[in-house]
């Protein structure tokens, strides 16, 4: 595993109640026809809930 991989597979420079960056999941995305802001509002909503389901789990 290179050094580049290793630091993207961390959680380490992720702010808190992220999972998948934005930015990264924009790439997978590719070219999005309509309003970006209201997808990545979506998403943003998204990502709570996940951050939040897993915190929840981990300290049950």
């Amino acid at each position: 595993m290179t050094e580049n991989n290793s630091v993207k597979n961390t959680f380490k420079n992720l702010p808190p109640g992220v999972c998948i960056p934005w930015e990264e999941k924009l790439k997978d995305l590719g070219e999005i026809k309509g309003d970006v802001n209201t997808i990545k509002n979506e998403w943003d909503k998204l990502e709570v809930f996940t951050y939040l389901y897993i915190w929840y789990w981990v300290h049950r």
